[in-house]
């Protein structure tokens, strides 16, 4: 059985996705380029395009070959253009196929947080301080928002939690639905998407903090109580006592934070100034 070659095939199905005429001008605005940064202007007007919603999630890219022409531009300038953008989490690209704008996702935030934290002391220090920053807030919004399908979420949620008492890895996957479904009760979509970027790093600290060699029952169980508290404030609407609650479930992990990773020599800093103030 004989094929066609791979480039014509690919041609093939680049002229199927762009069956219906269009007018790109119309996606992509009128004026040309400057020629000084072709490809960061390739990309603004493609970015301009989805934030406008010209082009919306799922919608079919014109090929390379039709975006060069309609910009003036080498094809090798449009590929370029579109990795950059895959690579940011805007579009997906497969090799034979139409690229395709993208729903937005945590996946480039956290491989972002992955980066810029690493595996270093003072990343993960500052991650914590970042965390003990955003969630006695999200905490208050979540209980001035939750729905009653939230309610039951986060009490099975809890229950999971209970049941895991002890059990790190089990433990970890509970607690991490903890964390998001915060998130979620504040039916802020960038929230979510703060929260799901920074899990990777959220279960690395807490794959180190659980399996601690003098971590006892009696902690776990402490541990737990502190996430009780939070989930009864919020079932209550009581958007002050859910925010008091998460600050006093971080509060509470200082010793072991500090003990995992020392303390924060910009926070030590900062209260150094405060008591001389």
């Amino acid at each position: 059985m004989c094929h066609p070659p791979l480039m014509q095939r690919d041609d093939a199905l680049a002229r199927s996705a762009e069956s219906r005429p269009e007018d790109l001008s119309a996606i992509f605005g009128g004026d040309d380029i400057a020629p000084s940064r072709l490809g960061d202007a390739v990309i603004e007007r493609l970015t301009q395009a989805i934030l406008d919603g010209r082009l919306k999630p799922g919608d079919a890219l014109p090929s390379e070959g039709r975006i060069a022409a309609r910009f003036g531009i080498s094809k090798p300038v449009a590929r370029e253009a579109l990795r950059e953008l895959a690579a940011m989490g805007v579009i997906q690209v497969q090799q034979g196929k139409a690229s395709r704008v993208r729903a937005i996702d945590s996946g480039p935030l956290a491989r972002f947080y992955r980066f810029a934290i690493g595996n270093s002391r003072q990343g993960m220090l500052d991650a914590v301080e970042l965390r003990r920053m955003l969630e006695p807030q999200i905490a208050r919004v979540a209980a001035e928002r939750r729905t009653q399908t939230d309610i039951a979420d986060f009490q099975a949620i809890l229950a999971r939690m209970k049941a895991s008492l002890g059990r790190i890895d089990a433990w970890m996957e509970a607690d991490l639905a903890f964390h998001n479904r915060l998130a979620v009760m504040t039916h802020n979509a960038l929230i979510v998407l703060q929260s799901k970027g920074l899990e990777p790093v959220v279960a690395q600290m807490m794959k180190r903090f659980n399996a601690r060699a003098e971590r006892r029952m009696p902690d776990w169980d402490a541990t737990f109580r502190r996430h009780e508290k939070v989930v009864d404030a919020i079932v209550a609407g009581d958007a002050a006592a859910a925010e008091a609650a998460m600050r006093e479930h971080f509060e509470a992990a200082e010793a072991a934070i500090a003990e995992l990773y020392g303390s924060n020599p910009a926070s030590d800093r900062d209260h150094r100034e405060d008591q001389h103030a």
